[in-house]
């Protein structure tokens, strides 16, 4: 279950409702095509860079009153019923609330957020990049602090689009509007200030 390249006849692949009772609650994984795909613990770094990214992006929606809603980890999207990630952060517009479950959503998210860990790099760059172009998220960010690279990806006609960071740093969301990022913010040690970074996107 934990080889990056299983090979499984199709009696054998998972489901949906065999996913949700072998992962125990509180394990991320994500189900891919039929297979489960156990997280390793976050390192430190990773915690943080996931908890500054979560908190300036729900303070902006409250602030804004966009009514989207927004996700952690270990919260699935049923996009099949062989496919069910767990990004590290999901965004879902107020329109498709609607598909949301107790126990995860039926549907993609509108923002799929992952930051990279070694394990994890091949599955972040190539395998849920298909996946998450396959089944219409709208924007991808691809969060790799380790090598300080970063890709944000829009979907247009169906396939995904890299878009071009302003003056180098700055990624303004077409999901999430008014919304900015600033990459050098995910390299500074220690991270900054969430809300004097809410403040400079609010002030434009």
């Amino acid at each position: 279950m934990l080889n990056p390249k299983p090979v499984y006849d199709e009696e054998s692949l998972i489901d949906w409702e065999m996913f949700c009772a072998m992962v125990e609650d509180g394990q991320k994984a994500d189900l891919i095509d039929g297979v489960i795909y156990m997280a390793s613990p976050d390192s430190r770094r990773a915690n943080s860079i996931n908890v500054f990214l979560l908190t300036l992006m729900n303070l902006y929606v409250q602030r804004k009153m966009i009514g989207g809603e927004l996700y952690v980890n270990r919260f699935a999207y049923r996009m099949s019923d062989h496919n069910a990630p767990e990004p590290d952060i999901g965004y879902v517009c107020e329109d498709r609330l609607a598909l949301m479950e107790e126990g995860g959503m039926r549907g993609s998210p509108d923002i799929a957020v992952e930051i990279v860990a070694k394990e994890s790099r091949e599955r972040d760059w190539v395998t849920k990049r298909e996946l998450y172009e396959k089944f219409g998220v709208r924007e991808y960010w691809i969060i790799d602090y380790l090598q300080k690279k970063f890709e944000f990806l829009k979907l247009v006609r169906k396939r995904f689009v890299p878009m071009k960071l302003e003056d180098g740093h700055i990624f303004p969301s077409q999901v999430l509007p008014g919304f900015w990022l600033d990459v050098d913010w995910l390299l500074a040690k220690p991270l900054p200030s969430t809300p004097d970074c809410l403040d400079q996107i609010l002030q434009g």
